[in-house]
């Protein structure tokens, strides 16, 4: 299974960032799962990718070619793809990966999630739902946000639930282990009709 991982490409103040990135890019690594990354050596974006290496994993990075050319681009990986834009970056990832996580992160990780967010929703696949590794209630405005969104009807509660927060590292590896059986149910989520 290839697993997309979007997360900040600092490593945050918390240093419990950092460890659960390195320990996600273990798991991944050696429970014979791939990653599918935005290729960049920084942050805890090459935290992942180098854990996944060192237990012996296979990793695709995608990478638009001016931050190659700044000098992040993560080396000795399985697969590095050249794009010129992030709209390239983000879709590539997206036929690349069959699953797709967030760790902390900035507004390119939420930007990344959103679309996969929409996704879900239109039931446009390859996924049936995300998960966002919540570590000390990061993800926690967005989870209210969704919440808000539902109060006013503006998306409904069986989209919401296929948007999974993961308070742990055990949980979320569960939870992948549970979505390698998965097949996508157009049906699964069928909007209220108002008005």
């Amino acid at each position: 299974m290839n697993i997309a991982v979007y997360c900040g490409s600092n490593p945050g103040l918390d240093p419990d960032f950092a460890t659960l990135a390195d320990r996600l890019g273990t798991w991944i690594g050696q429970s014979g799962n791939n990653l599918v990354y935005g290729g960049s050596s920084v942050g805890l974006m090459g935290i992942v990718s180098r854990a996944v290496l060192q237990a012996g994993g296979y990793v695709y990075g995608v990478e638009p070619q001016f931050f190659i050319d700044a000098g992040v681009a993560q080396h000795d990986l399985t697969a590095l793809y050249t794009v010129d834009t992030m709209a390239e970056r983000k879709q590539l990832m997206i036929n690349l990966a069959d699953q797709f996580v967030a760790l902390p992160g900035g507004v390119g990780t939420l930007e990344e999630m959103a679309e996969i967010m929409s996704r879900i929703r239109l039931n446009l696949g390859p996924s049936v739902r995300c998960y966002f590794l919540n570590i000390h209630g990061f993800w926690e405005p967005l989870r209210q946000l969704l919440e808000a969104m539902v109060e006013q009807h503006f998306i409904d509660q069986c989209d919401v639930d296929r948007y999974v927060f993961c308070d742990t590292l055990e949980d979320l590896m569960n939870c992948l282990d549970e979505a390698k059986d998965e097949v996508l149910d157009p049906h699964a989520c069928v909007p209220e009709q108002v008005g």
